[in-house]
């Protein structure tokens, strides 16, 4: 069995990916808004985080938070953050995934990837480099033409903020192969 070693940087700022299960494109319903973003501030009200960073695209989120000063615990805050999803998307009349018998033995649903993808963020350039990635990314799924173009991401918070022009993020092509390294 696979032994994963999570980061454990005290009031550490973290980039996530999780994806949905068979990459079910069901984030950007209304349903799944609604029940995420309630799953989160439950979360969050019991057990604090800043999020610095957000894009939801049909079948997967990126985000990036800054955990309280001391605290590692973002495993926890993960599982709650799906569990609650899954109930409350379940209950609004949402479905699920048949999964294999191993997978419902460990608890598996399916609604979540049973694993998701995690990086330390070591300093303010890293953290530059993810929040550009996570506002092109719709851009570099062909989902709009532009960043400014896509509802559910933090760029617009930070085009108000002055961090970014509104025309930042035309075109995925115009950034180059880096941003493929980013996952």
């Amino acid at each position: 069995m696979a032994h994963y070693r999570r980061a454990d940087v005290p009031g550490g700022t973290f980039f996530f990916t999780l994806v949905t299960y068979e990459r079910r494109p069901l984030l950007t319903t209304d349903l799944a808004r609604r029940v995420l973003r309630d799953a989160i501030e439950q979360v969050r009200s019991r057990r604090p985080f800043e999020i610095n960073g957000f894009v939801l695209l049909p079948d997967h989120l990126h985000t990036i938070w800054t955990l309280p000063s001391g605290d590692t615990d973002y495993p926890t805050r993960w599982r709650q953050i799906k569990t609650l999803f899954t109930r409350g998307w379940l209950a609004g009349g949402g479905t699920e995934r048949a999964v294999s018998v191993a997978q419902a033995v460990q608890g598996g649903r399916g609604i979540w990837q049973r694993r998701y993808y995690e990086r330390t963020v070591r300093d303010e350039a890293e953290l530059r480099k993810r929040l550009d990635y996570i506002h092109i990314n719709p851009v570099k799924h062909r989902l709009c033409e532009r960043a400014i173009d896509w509802p559910w991401s933090s760029f617009h918070r930070y085009v108000k903020l002055g961090e970014y022009e509104e025309t930042w993020g035309g075109s995925p092509e115009f950034y180059g192969d880096e941003w493929i390294d980013c996952e």
